[in-house]
């Protein structure tokens, strides 16, 4: 991301990025760039990149620690994960994802999530699933002086509810999406992530709203675009969602190395003289 410089000029790269920068992306037509992160290698490479924010996302649930789906994560597995990214990363923007149980069971829960994810991580803000549902975490998450991403849409941790992973948005759903998207901005929100929703709909979120749309499968005309690493990269097994473009074949490399690596243990030319002391 980046900013014009304050009374005009070439723009300057950003030192951090912080949630006014986000807004100022949206005003200025700068798209917002995010991946999710569940490590301290990949954050720092990510953040090497120029990569705007980082997610560690509940979807470590699938990535890191073999669950079918994000609902059993819990925030005691999820907070060394956020703790490793944002030490990693200096200049990316690292938010939190709280996870299914974590805020929906009262206003105290959600604030007490919140609090506690910022203190023990170092992270810079939160992420939560709904929209007018969640307006009221949201909003007394922000009094309590931490930033949210919310998240409308298809929502992951509401994947049983939904009947599975179905586009959201479509037809009458459109205007359910929209009072979503307004009420989680009048909440105090700072940015919404648009999950599985087609592109005309996001297209008008995206004016509807004085803050920026992130874009998961919700077309071109969002205000950023975030995906999850592990599918972007190839690395993922199994089905990849339409959406996904991946820019590496990262799960072959690992294997071809692998075999190779085996194939010279076996043989006795790992290690060589050069490997040894």
């Amino acid at each position: 991301m980046r900013e014009e410089a304050p009374y005009g000029g070439a723009p300057q790269n950003l030192k951090r990025v912080r949630t006014r920068h986000f807004l100022n992306a949206k005003k200025n037509g700068i798209k917002i760039t995010g991946l999710t992160s569940y490590d301290q290698l990949t954050a720092h490479i990510f953040d090497d990149a120029g990569i705007d924010f980082l997610l560690v996302g509940d979807s470590a649930a699938n990535n890191v620690l073999g669950y079918e789906t994000t609902l059993p994560v819990t925030v005691d597995e999820l907070i060394p994960l956020v703790r490793a990214v944002a030490r990693a990363a200096s200049r990316a923007l690292v938010v939190a994802d709280m996870p299914f149980g974590s805020y929906e069971t009262s206003v105290n829960d959600a604030v007490h999530t919140a609090i506690r994810m910022m203190k023990e991580t170092g992270a810079h803000a939160v992420k939560l699933e709904g929209g007018v549902r969640s307006a009221e975490q949201i909003r007394h998450i922000v009094d309590a002086g931490v930033p949210v991403m919310a998240h409308i849409g298809f929502t992951p941790q509401s994947e049983h509810q939904l009947g599975g992973h179905v586009i959201q948005g479509r037809g009458s759903g459109e205007d359910q999406l929209l009072a979503d998207a307004k009420a989680i901005e009048a909440a105090g929100a700072f940015a919404v992530v648009l999950e599985m929703v087609p592109a005309d709909a996001a297209a008008k979120v995206t004016a509807a709203l004085s803050i920026p749309t992130i874009s998961v499968g919700a077309g071109p005309h969002c205000d950023g675009q975030l995906l999850v690493w592990t599918d972007w990269a190839g690395l993922t097994q199994g089905r990849i969602p339409k959406f996904v473009r991946q820019y590496a074949q990262i799960g072959q490399a690992l294997h071809d190395a692998a075999t190779a690596w085996k194939a010279d243990v076996e043989q006795g030319e790992y290690p060589g003289p050069e490997n040894s002391y």
